[in-house]
């Protein structure tokens, strides 16, 4: 082979894989659009009202045909936008847990609802959690609780414990008068996880205990203060903390975009600087020596 033929074989080469970059870089504008993400949008939207009314025998009865129709026709767009989103992005897809989240959502939706597979047709209406990774303020809501779980592990950790010591001191103390409430210590963590609800505790539980045990509020008042609302005010504190945090790292990062844009900019300019310190200085040159 002559050297003019692989240097022609590899600018195609290269010219073939600047146009593949090209079209990636063109699908990635479109996909990433604002109009795109509005009719996607649209479309999770309204196909959560379709599986909603698939749930209604007297709409199924009148029009159930129709509506397998739009509904299938609906995840057909979804294969069609990932299909899309992975053709823009290649491998990298991947590396988002929102795009792998995604695929699995309208991977389930594509399997078989038959057989033994027939209790995944139920998984549909995952479909319309796509909106949390479509909308952003959804995604960072979750972001933030997931980023929120350490802490509030601790928490659930501790009320755990609370929640063990109480069901030992009422089942030691009123499950022989109550027996149905308190009889074991299951049925003391139930009725104490009531209690701490609020549903029904004074009424339900509480006053026939008093009845029979009048100092049992000294018991029930400090358990219903330390879990129903120093625990509750844990989690929300924890919770805005994690929110707070998150949106404090992306106006940092916004920040330190704004300044790399910045210190570009200032590069550029310096350059140019400098290209016309270099001109300048050659015309002077060039008019010293026709002077000389």
């Amino acid at each position: 082979m002559s050297p003019d033929s692989c240097a022609s074989d590899a600018v195609e080469g290269t010219a073939e894989v600047s146009g593949w970059s090209s079209r990636r870089t063109r699908l990635r504008e479109l996909i990433e659009g604002k109009r795109f993400q509005v009719v996607i949008i649209g479309l999770i939207a309204f196909n959560s009202l379709v599986l909603g009314l698939e749930t209604s025998a007297t709409v199924m009865g009148a029009v159930g045909g129709p509506l397998v129709f739009v509904d299938r026709l609906v995840l057909a767009v979804f294969v069609v936008e990932l299909s899309l989103r992975i053709a823009a992005y290649g491998w990298r897809f991947f590396r988002d847990p929102w795009n792998v989240f995604d695929f699995v959502v309208v991977g389930i939706a594509l399997v078989p609802a038959s057989g033994p597979f027939a209790v995944l047709r139920v998984l549909r209406v995952l479909r319309v959690l796509r909106l949390i990774s479509t909308v952003p303020r959804m995604r960072r809501v979750v972001q933030a609780l997931m980023t929120a779980i350490p802490g509030m592990g601790a928490i659930i950790a501790l009320l755990m414990l609370l929640f063990y010591v109480g069901a030992v001191i009422a089942t030691k103390l009123y499950g022989g008068s109550f027996p149905e409430w308190f009889g074991t210590l299951g049925e003391s963590l139930y009725t104490l996880f009531q209690v701490m609800t609020l549903e029904s505790w004074s009424m339900g539980i509480v006053r026939p205990v008093l009845e029979v045990h009048p100092y049992a509020w000294l018991f029930f008042v400090p358990f219903i203060l330390v879990t129903a609302f120093t625990m509750l005010n844990l989690f929300i504190a924890v919770i805005v903390n994690a929110m707070q945090s998150q949106h404090d790292d992306e106006n940092r990062a916004a920040d330190e975009a704004a300044a790399e844009a910045a210190r570009g900019e200032r590069e550029i300019l310096l350059a140019e600087i400098r290209a016309i310190r270099v001109e300048l200085s050659e015309l002077r040159r060039d008019g010293n020596d026709t002077r000389r």
